[in-house]
């Protein structure tokens, strides 16, 4: 067997026996056809007011320039399906991937394991771990290490775990085996997706204006919502999973394993009425080490108050 085959193997097995649910390997390249889908992206505005994703242009899209010497992505997604979801129908919905504990914390300490296990194993690997960090394409490396397609919704999906998947990066300056991407679409003529986003942010497949998304809206903008979005947003108050609900791919995920995003208990019970009387110190206590961090007491209580 040859070193990098094995190597390559081992990576995988820790990978998994970590609870990553799978692992990719490809080469570190120019993405040229992802940096000119990016390029227009910009040039149309789509990214709204997330300036940063016009900085960095070239690491962004030649790792590169992003990390000397980097020859290898492996990549690995992690499941977060959850088993139980919000309780009351009328409550305001939380996105699914803020249930459990941010899982930037999560996979990058397993992906820190993982590069430990690599530097003893292996040798001295020089590394460096992405999670939805630094200008990387995390699903176009998670696709080019056939760990799924970019469906229309501009998500990664996987076929045996659909997309309610987080990314993790791991880049290192060993030489190994390299993974095929997938041959095929397998969203064929399905428009599921493009069809049921309430305020019409898949303008095509594969593309996303970011401005219009309810995740952008309710997360990323900090200023007031527009008002033509005003009863569009289907009740959603952080982040925006209908995409990804009507997805036929994601009929049949089985829940996660990962104790970290269990959602607390509390968090599900909590009725219409507890999230419009949620105050700051109940919220920095239930979401002290939530994804909900992001939009902050202020700005969740913004889109509460906008979908009221």
């Amino acid at each position: 067997m040859q070193q990098k085959t094995r190597f390559s193997q081992t990576i995988k097995a820790k990978a998994l026996q970590l609870g990553f649910d799978a692992c990719g390997i490809s080469c570190v390249d120019f993405l040229k056809e992802d940096a000119s889908r990016l390029d227009s992206w910009l040039r149309t505005g789509k990214h709204g007011e997330m300036a940063y994703m016009a900085n960095h242009f070239e690491k962004r899209t030649n790792p590169k320039k992003l990390v000397k010497g980097a020859k290898s992505v492996i990549s690995v997604i992690l499941n977060y399906f959850p088993e139980k979801t919000q309780y009351d129908p009328e409550a305001p919905v939380i996105s699914k991937y803020a249930f459990g504990e941010d899982y930037h914390f999560v996979v990058k300490r397993r992906l820190k394991d993982l590069l430990k296990f690599i530097k003893t194993e292996i040798g001295e690997v020089q590394g460096r771990i992405f999670v939805d960090s630094a200008p990387i394409l995390e699903r176009a490396w998670a696709a080019r290490a056939g760990l799924g397609w970019i469906g229309k919704n501009s998500m990664l999906i996987s076929k045996k775990h659909g997309s309610f998947i987080f990314l993790g990066e791991l880049m290192v300056d060993l030489e190994l085996e390299y993974d095929e991407p997938s041959k095929k679409d397998y969203c064929g003529t399905c428009t599921e997706c493009i069809d049921a986003c309430p305020t019409g942010a898949i303008v095509q497949p594969c593309v996303v204006d970011g401005s219009k998304c309810i995740s952008y809206l309710t997360i990323e903008l900090k200023g007031e919502i527009p008002g033509q979005f005003k009863d569009q947003f289907q009740n959603r108050a952080f982040g925006c999973d209908i995409c990804q609900d009507v997805c036929p791919w994601n009929r049949k995920v089985k829940p996660h394993k990962t104790i970290e995003f269990k959602p607390e208990k509390k968090l599900l019970e909590m009725t219409r009425d507890d999230w419009y009387q949620l105050g700051e110190e109940d919220f920095r206590k239930l979401f002290k080490n939530s994804a909900l961090k992001r939009s902050g007491y202020k700005g969740l209580m913004r889109n509460i108050r906008f979908i009221k």
